[in-house]
């Protein structure tokens, strides 16, 4: 029951940051600017040292290290197969595609926040604790990261909310699927990785130059550096 409600506030905590992106619009580049800061941070502080720590016995730091770089390395392959089976009069079609994608990876992040909580309260309500408070830290940027990644790809209002609402949910029923399995340590620490690279990929070949490409300024790099110390302080604090 203590996971479920959790979920709960994980499912708030990402509305409140994806309305957040809705109404500020016009400061969509300093959002993208904090959104690549904290989708970077969460690899590098989140999902890498977890994925070691789950991982590293079975399967050693270096091959956890290359299953980051696989990450990485598929979701580029993704991205340039889509472009390379575009045709220049399907553009706007193909890049709202994109968006879509990078909207269901963040979504399939969140489903898997939820298994990490249902699981994580398995083993203790201790260990519940500590992985809930570091969710629920980023979740709030999550939904920032669901509305940009849609609208940044010419994405209207509308599907950028229902992107949303799943990214929302993706942990509710990430908590309640525990209910029905179980899953390895090792196996977990992998999907990590894996994520860990999506997201590197996302955050250093999209977010961060779009979020440069019409205001280069300095609160933009700004906002890029402020997010991920957001995130950086914010899970170190959740793991004390």
């Amino acid at each position: 029951m203590t996971a479920f409600l959790i979920s709960i506030a994980a499912f708030c905590s990402t509305m409140i940051g994806g309305s957040l992106a809705l109404k500020l619009r016009d400061r969509l580049h300093l959002i993208l600017g904090f959104s690549a800061g904290a989708v970077i941070a969460v690899a590098f502080f989140d999902l890498m040292p977890e994925a070691v720590n789950l991982g590293e016995k079975n399967y050693g730091i270096e091959n956890i290290i290359a299953f980051v770089a696989l990450g990485f390395l598929l979701y580029l392959l993704l991205d340039r197969l889509l472009l390379l089976h575009s045709h220049a009069h399907e553009e706007h079609e193909q890049t709202q595609s994109r968006g879509h994608i990078r909207a269901g990876s963040l979504s399939i992040h969140s489903f898997l926040d939820g298994v990490g909580i249902g699981l994580a309260f398995q083993v203790s309500p201790a260990v519940g604790g500590v992985v809930a408070i570091a969710v629920l830290a980023h979740d709030f940027s999550d939904g920032i990261n669901t509305i940009n990644v849609v609208v940044r790809h010419g994405g209207e209002r509308s599907k950028a909310f229902r992107w949303l609402l799943v990214d929302a949910v993706a942990p509710v029923i990430g908590v309640l699927s525990t209910f029905l399995f179980t899953l390895t340590q090792e196996h977990l620490g992998v999907l990590l990785a894996l994520f860990a690279g999506f997201f590197l990929y996302i955050g250093a070949s999209d977010l961060v130059p779009e979020s440069h490409h019409v205001h280069p300024t300095f609160w933009t790099s700004a906002m890029t550096i402020f997010g991920a110390a957001v995130l950086f302080f914010a899970i170190r604090l959740a793991n004390l």
